[in-house]
């Protein structure tokens, strides 16, 4: 019986006339997200960056070359909102990991682009990040993983239908 299992067993005594068996597995997905994340994160603060910062450039370095997007186009690939992508773009380019370019094909916007200190790092950053995330994911069986990621696939379909 885990902490879940105790959270339903008590709610299943005092509001028996509840369904609150969602609870257990959007609780037990919470749980692990929190986890997952202070695994993730602390592996980026090894290499000076956040996740919201090393969304950016992931995105931009998995653009392939030139390695350069509009705000707009990093915005629709990034895991950020659009808020957070003008102060994450300005950081990074406080620091010299991108560029802002004049867009040649509207004057009135700008192209992001890695630089090659940004290059760099985000390569430095990923392979451990990989790493990090192979770790993580190491206690299910090939089959249990493969099974969770069809199912979690599903589950996000609803809420993002593919395109």
């Amino acid at each position: 019986m885990d902490a879940v299992d105790q959270i339903l067993a008590q709610w299943r005594r005092e509001r028996p006339d509840l369904n609150v068996t969602p609870m257990g597995l959007l609780g037990r997905m919470a749980r692990l997200q929190v986890h997952l994340r202070r695994e993730i994160e602390g592996n980026l603060a090894q290499h000076g960056l956040s996740a919201p910062n090393f969304d950016i450039l992931a995105t931009l370095r998995r653009a392939g070359p030139p390695f350069a997007l509009s705000p707009g186009e990093l915005l629709a690939t990034a895991m950020i909102t659009s808020g957070t992508m003008t102060t994450r773009v300005d950081q990074l380019a406080r620091l010299g990991l991108v560029s802002r370019q004049p867009n040649p094909d509207d004057g009135r916007s700008v192209i992001v682009t890695l630089t090659p200190a940004g290059r760099e790092l985000v390569d430095a950053a990923v392979t451990s990040h990989v790493a990090t995330q192979a770790a993580i994911t190491a206690p299910l069986s090939a089959e249990d993983f493969d099974q969770l990621d069809d199912l979690l696939r599903r589950y996000l379909a609803y809420f993002e239908p593919p395109k």
